[in-house]
């Protein structure tokens, strides 16, 4: 995609950050906030979600389109899940780990708390919460971060339940997993003060900086999830969802201010051709016999096509709007969304099996033209009607330029279409969960990890590099306690960071290692009991059976400690059996022999004690 003058274009974004907080237990029960694995699921059970009215006696835009959608939500349950995620029990009060972490996030971000946090419920009916809504808080307003381009507004900070983890979608509905259902979350919105793809990058990467500076937010992909938003002056608002990768943000904004210029192109253009859409209508005749398999087989399942004529558009529907992405992507992507597998049109036929004289038998049977395109879909009757008619209406939108939409974000960084923005039809108040009263005085403003950094350096003595990986590395929390507790930083530090990632990269499976186990092993290399050289050993055991404690993977490892008779006893031995060398070389001999006493003794003593024993034993013989 090509570079744009996005202060010529009018571009403005804002971000929508959603981070997991890492608390014991749920925002609305006493379950804890584990991911288990679907296997371990105890029992299944299903529901289907419609629409609700507002207060006003609305229904919400996004909502109505998504109940169109027939769908059967299944749901695993598990031992540590409750009745309160299956909605079969009221919420319980708001998490007062929770309550904290998110005002020490206020804090950080410069914002004012509300004086009473109320619980509000949002309409979501896609599957991802068994109530139909998420329940969410306003916690403060009016904050404000800084960028190399400026200051970036922060507008509010919520604290939510977060929703249920999708686990698998069938052809007839979804299967959610309840474990993640319920995690506190934080989302963190800020003002449209982002003007360049650079400047929403920076800003995202501050916030996380911030977020994790807490030591309480959840680490590992999916635990953090921003959406972006983005228009420029001629187009029109829309949201993206789901951007994992903080450096995706920026292509993302750029393909986003991409796809609107295009479509503003598109629309100019129809424009100057006086274009127009038809009416939808069956043109399942055109089709009998196809040698097309895609519309041949669902002809032959007793299903028709559908086509919808579009004046004026040839040319235009294969257009490429994104990388990869066409107008006729737009189209299909509605399609979809009621349940076709896509759609085909006249800018890309004859191909799939679909013949010249079967397109021009299209296009007469619909009244196009050689400057018109055709839109069609083939599946069952049902599903044809609302596909194509879906595809109708985005075809119209094209027409007058940018569409206000919802839209997912892809690997690649391009985007799809997801469904209408919401509107303030979906939010009304929770009546089962009272409002609490906040007060930003009990909490203390966290320490930045720019500020960990320096610190490490001048209290630890570490490196500016390792101060900065254990800084910002998801064990953070760990080592600040260890050294809270004696363990030499430098060690520990060591072993956060690089012993970890050695055994990871060695294919042991070190997420099985939990923090008790390392805090443990650091403080039985302190006592004496374990030598740093076994430390590697010790872990594979314990990640090859987490049920062990770190005492036992050490007799599990043959590792028991040895005193320093048995290491002067074992040294004596090696340099015994290297009389000649040692004579002949005297000091000069060391590095050999050291390795062969470490070897002898198997990581049993530490290396410190090894050495000094050597170089004395070496002196009485050279």
């Amino acid at each position: 995609m090509s570079a744009y003058d996005y202060e010529g274009l009018g571009l403005v974004a804002g971000l929508e950050i959603h981070q997991q907080l890492d608390t014991a237990t749920k925002l609305f029960c006493g379950c804890p906030t584990a991911i288990r694995d679907p296997d371990d699921a105890e029992r299944t059970f299903t529901r289907f979600l419609h629409p609700t009215k507002s207060e006003l006696g609305e229904l919400d835009e996004a909502a109505l389109e998504e109940s169109r959608v027939d769908r059967e939500f299944e749901y695993l349950a598990y031992d540590t899940t409750c009745l309160v995620e299956e909605d079969d029990e009221p919420p319980h009060r708001l998490d007062e780990e929770a309550r904290e972490v998110v005002m020490q996030i206020a804090s950080l971000l410069d914002m004012d708390a509300v004086d009473q946090a109320h619980v509000m419920r949002k309409l979501v009916i896609d599957g991802s919460n068994t109530s139909g809504f998420q329940r969410s808080s306003l916690v403060a307003q009016d904050g404000e971060i800084e960028t190399s381009d400026g200051p970036v507004g922060v507008e509010d900070l919520m604290l939510e339940e977060e929703s249920a983890q999708r686990v698998e979608e069938r052809e007839d509905g979804v299967t959610f997993s309840l474990d993640r259902l319920g995690i506190p979350l934080v989302e963190i919105g800020t003002r449209p003060d982002i003007s360049s793809p650079e400047q929403a990058r920076e800003a995202a990467e501050t916030i996380g900086m911030l977020l994790r500076s807490t030591g309480k937010v959840k680490r590992g992909l999916g635990t953090i999830r921003q959406d972006v938003n983005v228009s420029i002056a001629d187009g029109a608002r829309v949201e993206i969802k789901g951007v994992q990768a903080l450096d995706a943000i920026d292509d993302i904004v750029r393909n986003e201010v991409g796809r609107q210029v295009e479509l503003l192109a598109i629309r100019d253009e129809l424009e100057s051709r006086d274009a127009s859409v038809g009416e939808a209508t069956d043109v399942t005749e055109v089709f009998e016999g196809t040698d097309s398999g895609v519309i041949g087989g669902a002809l032959s399942s007793g299903g028709a096509v559908r086509a919808v004529p579009l004046f004026g558009f040839d040319g235009l529907v294969g257009r490429e709007i994104q990388p990869d992405r066409r107008l006729g992507t737009e189209l299909s992507d509605h399609a979809k969304r009621h349940g076709a597998g896509g759609i085909f049109h006249t800018d890309e036929l004859p191909a799939y099996g679909v013949t010249d004289e079967e397109v021009e038998s299209l296009r007469e049977a619909v009244g196009a033209g050689e400057d018109d395109a055709v839109a069609i879909v083939a599946t069952d009757p049902e599903t044809a009607e609302l596909a194509i008619d879906a595809a109708k209406a985005r075809a119209e939108t094209a027409l007058s330029g940018v569409p206000e939409e919802t839209r997912g974000a892809n690997d690649d960084g391009t985007t799809r279409y997801l469904r209408p923005l919401p509107g303030a039809a979906r939010m009304y108040p929770e009546t089962d969960v009272p409002p609490v009263e906040l007060d930003p005085s009990e909490v203390e403003t966290p320490e930045l990890l720019t500020e960990k950094v320096e610190r490490y350096q001048t209290q630890f003595g570490l490196g500016a590099g390792l101060a900065e990986q254990v800084a910002y590395g998801r064990r953070m929390p760990l080592f600040e306690r260890a050294t809270d507790e004696g363990v030499d930083a430098t060690f520990a530090a060591g072993l956060l960071e690089s012993t970890l990632t050695e055994l990871r990269r060695d294919d042991v499976a070190v997420g099985n290692v939990s923090d008790e186990h390392l805090l443990d092993l650091m403080h039985l290399v302190e006592d004496g009991e374990l030598a740093k050289e076994g430390v590697n050993d010790v872990l594979t055991a314990i990640a090859e059976d987490p049920s062990l404690s770190a005492e036992e993977a050490i007799e599990e490892a043959g590792l028991s400690g040895v005193d320093e008779s048995e290491v002067r006893d074992a040294v004596s031995e090696v340099v015994e059996r290297n009389r000649g060398q040692v004579e002949e070389q005297g000091m000069g001999a060391f590095s050999a022999l050291m390795g062969e006493a470490m070897g002898a003794l198997r990581g049993k003593a530490d290396g410190e004690v090894v050495s000094s024993v050597l170089r004395e034993e070496i002196q009485k013989r050279a």
